[in-house]
């Protein structure tokens, strides 16, 4: 089915991400990436000055302006992961989909100034560190504090599974600032990298995402100086974080869709060339009909996330929407990838093939960004009316 939500210049965009892929998305390079665990910085720097990363970032701070217009970083999510490199396609999400919204929408004017520029050429990179060793979805449970003190806060606590806290340069960080756990009990700051006692642990091995660096993170009477509280005012940090998970969640549903069609793609070419008892396996019925299948759920798939993309260029995506795009998106990703590796056979389970580091890949995205469980309790609550 045609997608109708791109124009020209949209397309044009498309074609210079896919030079840039074809240039630096090699699989030396993404075997490089997978070994070292994480995307090294000459391409990150390379991607700022193509105008890969960045889009987010408002154009009087170097950046693209694309903040509210999704479908610019859509497209590079796209390709990336087509391509078979979702850990590159993680880094850049981190980059433009965590972490500078939170300084686009929120920052002080002196904060906006200090890191957007480095990070629209990659020079900075940034994070988002919310969830804790004893807390996941439930943030309101968090153990990092920050007390005030004079020109600051004192910070200690820890965090994990943290998406880009081994190589980030400045850390968008979720940390309670007062009594309970009341929504303006909490705040958002600017930890960098370098500050005493901060401390980065151990760097996590996942099954999947390999190329992409996910961390333990620790804090020990850290300071904070009051000009890297984001916004200036502490107890915002609760709404601020409602305000652009939904960007989050949409963008998991963009990566959800990409997989599946990416992998519809690779089992066409394998089953096509694959014989068996004398004939291609996209011969044998059962494989046409699941193939069908597929096709089928993709044309859905991004239909619904296209429409979704519109409504957060329109201000529009709620909360709940946004929670359903996430949980919907990658429940059909995890059918349709499991399909794939089974009509791939034995080469299914080998991490040569790209049908099967999606796969593992897949596996976080019902997990990360909100559990599913999470995603259905919030449209549940909103279903029935009930808190």
């Amino acid at each position: 089915m045609e997608r109708v939500i791109y124009d020209e210049d949209h397309e044009a965009f498309r074609d210079v991400v896919k030079e840039f892929i074809k240039r630096y998305g090699t699989n030396e390079k993404r075997e490089k990436w997978d070994a070292d665990g994480e995307v090294d910085r000459a391409t990150m720097l390379a991607a700022g000055e193509s105008g890969i990363i960045g889009l987010s970032v408002p154009e009087e701070f170097g950046g693209a302006g694309m903040l509210q217009d999704y479908r610019f970083r859509a497209i590079v999510n796209e390709e990336s992961i087509k391509a078979g490199l979702g850990s590159l396609a993680g880094a850049f999400g981190i980059q433009d989909d965590l972490a500078v919204p939170y300084l686009a929408h929120f920052g002080t004017q002196a904060q906006k100034e200090k890191w957007l520029p480095g990070m629209a050429t990659g020079e900075v990179i940034g994070a988002l560190a919310m969830t804790e060793p004893g807390t996941g979805s439930d943030l309101r449970s968090i153990k990092s504090v920050a007390k005030k003190v004079d020109g600051g806060w004192i910070l200690n606590g820890a965090k994990t599974f943290i998406s880009s806290g081994k190589t980030a340069d400045l850390l968008v960080t979720f940390v309670k600032t007062g009594e309970g756990n009341r929504p303006d009990a909490f705040s958002l700051v600017l930890l960098e990298n370098g500050m005493e006692g901060f401390e980065h642990g151990k760097k996590l091995h996942k099954m999947g995402f390999a190329g992409h660096d996910t961390a333990e993170l620790s804090f020990t009477d850290v300071f904070i100086p009051d000009e890297n509280l984001i916004g200036g005012v502490p107890g915002h940090g609760f709404v601020q974080l409602m305000r652009n998970l939904p960007l989050e969640r949409l963008s998991i549903g963009v990566a959800a869709a990409a997989a599946a069609e990416a992998g519809l793609l690779w089992t066409l070419d394998y089953t096509k060339s694959r014989e068996a008892f004398g004939q291609p396996v996209a011969d044998f019925q059962n494989t046409r009909f699941k193939l069908a299948d597929i096709a089928t759920t993709v044309d859905v798939l991004w239909t619904y996330v296209d429409r979704a993309i519109e409504l957060y260029g329109q201000q529009k995506l709620t909360p709940e929407e946004a929670a359903k795009v996430k949980f919907w998106c990658t429940e059909r990703e995890w059918e349709v990838l499991d399909t794939c590796v089974q009509l791939h056979g034995g080469y299914g389970y080998i991490l040569e093939y790209p049908v099967a580091r999606a796969f593992v890949d897949a596996r976080v995205h019902r997990i990360y960004g909100g559990t599913n469980e999470i995603m259905r309790e919030i449209v549940a609550r909103q279903v029935t009316g009930r808190k």
